[in-house]
C-alpha cells in the first residue's frame, strides 16, 4: 500500500515525471537571455528592502496600458524572474506592460513572508503607475505552479488592509496556470515540506481555495494533459471555489508541467489568446 507521503510526493513532484526538464529549463534560459538583450526593460527595481524584493518591467510601446504581473514557480524554493524574461515579449507586443516579480526563496522565507512580498511588489506597483506610465486600473496577476498559488492569494487579498490608498479590486483579473491552491497535500510531500516547512495551522491562511474572493476578478486556469490527477484536482478546486469568476479553462492536449509555460508565451497557442483576451477585456 501506497502511504500518504509516497503518493503526495510522486503526484507533486513534476520534474520527476518529465525527464527532459534539465533541456527544458535550459531552453527557457537561453530564451530569456535573448530577450533581454533585445528588449526594452528595467530591471531589478526594488520593491522592498530585501535582497529578493525586486521585479524586471517590460514597457508597452504605448502610455497608459494594462499591466500583466507574472509571478514563477519552482516550489516557492527555486528558479527566478529572470528565467521567464521570455514570457514578454507575447504580452508586450499585444500592447501590454509586464512586471516579472522575485521573492526571496524557502527555506529562507517562509511561505507567508513570500505571500507578503508579492503584496507589497503589487501594491509598489499601483503606486508607482504614473512613474512606469500604465493604467493602475488595469492590473492582472498571472503565476505558474507555487507562482499561481502567489497570484491567487493576490487575487484573495483584502487590499485596503495593506494600505489605505489600495482600492478593494486592486487585481483586475488573473491567469492561474498549473496552481496550488489547497496546501493541505503540500504538506505531506516530503520533498518539498523538507524546506517549506508547512504546518497543519499554515494550512487555512495559506489556501486560496479555501477563501472567498473578496472581489470577484475574472480568471481562467489551464493544467496540462499531461499533468498529475493532483495538478488537475487543485485546478478544479479554485475553479469550483471561485466559479462566478472563473471564465474557464483552457484545454492543454499534449503538455506537462513545464510545457504550459512555451503555450503561456507562444501568441498562436489558445492559452496566451485566450490571456491576451482577459486582459483586453478589463475596461
Amino acid at each position: 500500500m501506497t502511504s500518504q507521503a509516497d503518493y503526495y510526493s510522486q503526484q507533486y513532484n513534476a520534474r520527476a515525471s518529465i525527464p527532459d526538464h534539465p533541456y527544458i529549463f535550459t531552453r527557457w534560459l537561453k530564451d530569456s537571455m535573448q530577450v533581454r538583450r533585445s528588449q526594452a526593460a528595467l530591471f531589478d527595481l526594488a520593491y522592498g528592502e530585501a535582497a529578493a524584493e525586486r521585479l524586471d518591467f517590460f514597457p508597452a510601446s504605448r502610455g497608459d496600458a494594462p499591466l500583466l504581473v507574472f509571478i514563477h514557480g519552482g516550489w516557492w524554493r527555486s528558479l527566478d524572474k529572470s528565467d521567464f524574461s521570455f514570457v514578454a515579449p507575447a504580452y508586450t507586443r499585444a500592447g501590454f506592460n509586464v512586471a516579472l516579480t522575485n521573492y526571496t526563496l524557502a527555506p529562507h522565507a517562509t511561505i507567508a513572508e513570500i505571500v507578503m512580498q508579492q503584496v507589497h511588489a503589487l501594491a509598489w506597483l499601483y503606486r508607482n503607475a504614473e512613474r512606469y506610465d500604465f493604467d493602475p486600473n488595469r492590473i492582472v496577476v498571472a503565476g505558474h505552479s507555487a507562482g499561481a498559488h502567489l497570484a491567487a492569494m493576490m487575487m484573495a487579498a483584502h487590499w485596503p488592509v495593506f494600505g489605505a490608498d489600495l482600492p478593494e479590486d486592486l487585481v483586475k483579473g488573473g491567469v492561474l496556470l498549473s496552481g496550488l491552491y489547497d496546501l493541505e497535500p503540500v504538506r505531506h510531500a516530503e520533498f518539498v515540506n523538507v524546506d517549506l516547512k508547512l504546518t497543519e495551522a499554515d494550512i487555512a491562511p495559506l489556501s486560496p481555495a479555501l477563501m472567498p474572493q473578496v472581489h470577484p476578478a475574472p480568471f481562467i486556469t489551464a493544467y496540462g494533459a499531461l499533468e498529475s490527477d493532483e495538478f488537475r484536482r487543485q485546478t478544479e478546486l479554485i475553479a469550483g471555489a471561485w466559479s462566478g469568476s472563473h471564465r474557464g479553462d483552457i484545454p492543454l492536449p499534449g503538455l506537462n508541467h513545464l510545457t504550459i509555460c512555451d503555450a503561456f508565451a507562444d501568441p498562436e497557442h489558445a492559452l496566451c489568446q485566450a490571456a491576451i483576451d482577459l486582459i483586453k477585456e478589463i475596461r
